[in-house]
């Protein structure tokens, strides 16, 4: 798909991957440091991924990503041109979301599995690790590829939801928590380690069903916004 490449291309860019890779690289680095150091691995090992990796690398790599693979062409301007082109606006969502998976899940998926099998806490921590990275990606990407193309400013509102939103909001309730990506994240961990997390009282099923749902729906309603034309 041709839209699919243009968009990898256009999307990764070396300042970006540093950002995301120094995470990575930090996570690996506090991996090993709880594997020497901590009595309780398997304690240590799950609230450290589930504190670091799915509360600030998977969400702010997915933002960075998909905030500007459609929000880039609408502060350029060149946003008129897929407007002017006889594609489908459903086919552009798509590669718009799938190029921003592509590029997010590999720069965050390797470094946080090897930082999960650092900690010692065991392969239960690594599985689950893998699954949540890859389910939360998936959902990151799809709703801030909506948010990059309906807001300015995306990566302000972005990190308002990540902090704020997910950071408290959430916490605060049973359905706010079901609001919150974070929450199925946190619910994958608890239930394939054992360990007891604030917002991880979800079923495995629905921790990996509803973020692939939220993707589905936010390409639609990319999308219905591409489709807008008052969209400026």
């Amino acid at each position: 798909m041709r839209l699919y490449s243009v968009f990898l291309r256009h999307q990764l860019t070396w300042g970006r991957a540093a950002v995301i890779a120094g995470l990575g690289a930090l996570a690996v680095l506090i991996g090993l440091t709880i594997t020497l150091q901590s009595t309780e691995k398997v304690v240590d090992g799950t609230e450290f991924i589930n504190g670091f990796g799915f509360t600030v690398v998977v969400p702010v790599a997915a933002l960075m990503f998909a905030s500007a693979v459609l929000g880039d062409t609408v502060d350029d301007r060149t946003l008129v041109y897929l407007w002017l082109s006889p594609v489908p606006r459903l086919q552009v969502a798509v590669a718009a979301t799938l190029a921003s998976i592509t590029i997010a899940l590999p720069l965050v998926f390797v470094p946080l599995v090897i930082a999960a099998a650092a900690t010692g806490a065991g392969p239960a921590l690594v599985g689950a690790t893998a699954v949540a990275t890859i389910v939360g990606v998936i959902g990151y990407c799809g709703a801030f590829v909506a948010l990059g193309l309906r807001f300015r400013r995306a990566l302000v509102w972005g990190i308002a939801y990540i902090l704020l939103w997910e950071g408290f909001v959430a916490t605060a309730s049973e359905t706010a928590a079901k609001l919150s990506l974070r929450a199925y994240t946190s619910s994958l961990l608890s239930q394939f380690t054992g360990v007891g997390l604030r917002l991880g009282t979800l079923t495995v099923g629905s921790a990996v069903v509803v973020p692939l749902v939220v993707c589905v729906l936010a390409t639609l309603l990319t999308a219905r916004l591409l489709g807008r034309a008052d969209i400026d």
